[in-house]
């Protein structure tokens, strides 16, 4: 995998015919039905994730499944681990289309699996196959951005990818709660392939089009060792998540194969010297992972607590990570904004110092004498926090990538955004069992919120730290002779 030159600040060369740039921006003629479509997809992915997280604590508890509530969201960044690396060689070799569609489909039926699960286990195994699906429509959209618009509009395109997450953040934890009080949880899996049909149908001729433009694909086949590496790296990942459900000397053999498999595919999958923060596109590669394990991992745990520690309806508690969607659009719209092109190195460290306050914030609800109102505020804070770093670390990566490598290196972003989630989350998971959120205290103890304070105290703290250590890292994704 080779990258542009991370000396030099010129965008990536843009493949379109001359003249055929649209300066009515983003919503010009030219690109208003593929920048339709593509919203449209982002669309349906965070209104599932706002209504999972809703429904989720409800769900574990019907399916006796408290104990695997953390496996429940990593597991399905273990399988999106392979499915990224498939990804982003399918778009280089045969284009975006074929992946975003076919990812869109197996997206849809890992939800009817989840929906129709008939335990913990099942359900399980049905967010593993969405993230199957959800692997190969993300780098798939990353794809088609780096292909179809010119540099100065990828801004805007990531600014409004964060702006789909709006409506759904506002009615999704609100239609997710109704439906699971009145109709159950299941049906806020079952309901949501309806919405499938809607990019297909607006986005199809615009990407198509797009690609007749753009024809500069590789011949060669599938790379079978990256792969084969993919696979070793979910595999070790989902060894790790198992052991960390067990807590004894048993799991302490798929923990070492675990680690044994995944660490050596993952140096070798991401660019070289991002395991070490090597300056340039490695580290902008590695806070992408850090960025997300750390938001998203206490994130998870914010309903339970919420549900848990302060007797919020499952409604009232997914209404608490509402401000994060409305906050993240703000903060991604500012990073996109004339003239901030030259804070872009700044802009990404104020995202993780903000997201390092929103993650304390939170945990200060686990005391009583502190108004639940207090957990969204904070994720207010943490969502600009995250607006203004992803999308940065976004704009970066595409800047440092040759045309050709474009779907390699945004494979390799999400694969550390999954990474990020699946060690990040499964370790909040381990903390939580550990210290008392289940194991010490049974299921039904651990529902009631028994011995489960300092368990959330612990996550949030440690996250904390992460976000922190994003901060410090965040000036190495500037080389030491680059400028501007």
């Amino acid at each position: 995998m080779t990258t542009a030159s991370p000396t030099s600040v010129d965008p990536a060369p843009d493949q379109r015919p001359p003249g055929a740039d649209d300066p009515g921006g983003v919503m010009g003629v030219r690109y208003r039905a593929l920048t339709l479509g593509i919203v449209s997809v982002v669309l349906l992915l965070a209104f599932e994730a706002t209504a999972v997280n809703t429904a989720m604590p409800v769900a574990a508890r019907q399916l006796d499944g408290l104990g695997l509530y953390a496996f429940a969201f990593s597991g399905y960044f273990t399988t999106t681990l392979f499915a990224l690396v498939v990804s982003g060689q399918w778009c280089d070799r045969r284009g975006p289309l074929q992946p975003l569609f076919t990812g869109i489909a197996v997206f849809g039926a890992g939800l009817v699996m989840a929906g129709a699960a008939p335990g913990m286990w099942p359900f399980v195994a049905g967010r593993a196959v969405q993230g199957l699906g959800g692997g190969l429509v993300i780098v798939a959209l990353y794809v088609v951005v780096g292909r179809a618009y010119p540099e100065r509009l990828r801004p805007a395109v990531f600014a409004a990818f964060s702006a789909a997450w709006v409506l759904p953040s506002i009615v999704g934890p609100v239609v997710s709660g109704a439906v699971t009080q009145h109709l159950g949880w299941r049906w806020v899996f079952l309901a949501v392939p309806v919405l499938i049909l809607l990019p297909l149908v607006v986005m199809g001729p615009a990407l198509r089009r797009s690609e007749r433009e753009q024809p500069g694909l590789r011949s060669e086949g599938f790379d079978r060792r990256r792969t084969a590496l993919a696979a070793m790296a979910a595999l070790g990942a989902g060894l790790l998540q198992y052991a960390g459900q067990r807590l004894d000397l048993i799991g302490l053999l798929p923990a070492a194969v675990g680690a044994a498999l995944l660490v050596p595919a993952v140096i070798r999958l991401l660019p070289p010297g991002t395991v070490r923060a090597a300056r340039g596109l490695p580290t902008v590669i590695l806070l992408r992972g850090v960025a997300a394990g750390a938001f998203f991992a206490a994130e998870a745990f914010i309903p339970l607590m919420m549900v848990t520690q302060r007797g919020l309806s499952p409604t009232l508690a997914g209404l608490t990570l509402t401000s994060g969607g409305l906050s993240w659009a703000l903060g991604s719209w500012l990073q996109g904004r004339p003239g901030a092109e030259k804070y872009r190195d700044a802009m990404i460290r104020l995202g993780f110092v903000l997201t390092a306050l929103a993650i304390a914030g939170a945990a200060l609800v686990l005391v009583p004498a502190v108004p639940v109102w207090v957990a969204a505020l904070s994720w207010a804070v943490g969502g600009i926090g995250m607006g203004l770093a992803v999308a940065s670390i976004s704009v970066l990566m595409m800047r440092l990538s040759a045309p050709e490598d474009a779907g390699a290196n945004s494979a390799s972003l999400q694969m550390s955004d999954a990474l990020g989630n699946v060690l990040l989350v499964g370790l909040a998971g381990v903390l939580f069992s550990a210290l008392g959120g289940v194991g010490q205290a049974d299921a039904e103890q651990a529902a009631q919120g028994a011995g489960t304070s300092g368990a959330f105290a612990v996550i949030f703290l440690t996250m904390t730290g992460v976000a922190l250590l994003g901060a410090l890292l965040s000036g190495r994704t500037r080389s030491r002779t680059r400028t501007g």
